[in-house]
């Protein structure tokens, strides 16, 4: 597996033409002229929760 993982599309325009860019994490777009990052945050909590969304009765 690959250090980091690459986006399929570019976020501003839509666009598939991206390549690494020049910054350590960075990504460009050649179709738009732009250049981003993507950073993974974490897992959520209440992924972890076994309680109903909803918060109705279990029974």
């Amino acid at each position: 597996m690959s250090e980091r993982a690459a986006p399929f599309y570019c976020p501003y325009c839509g666009d598939e033409d991206l390549h690494p860019g020049e910054a350590h994490g960075a990504w460009e777009c050649r179709a738009c002229n732009r250049a981003f990052q993507l950073k993974f945050l974490g897992l959520l909590a209440r992924g972890l929760s076994t309680a109903p969304l909803d918060g109705g009765d279990t029974t």
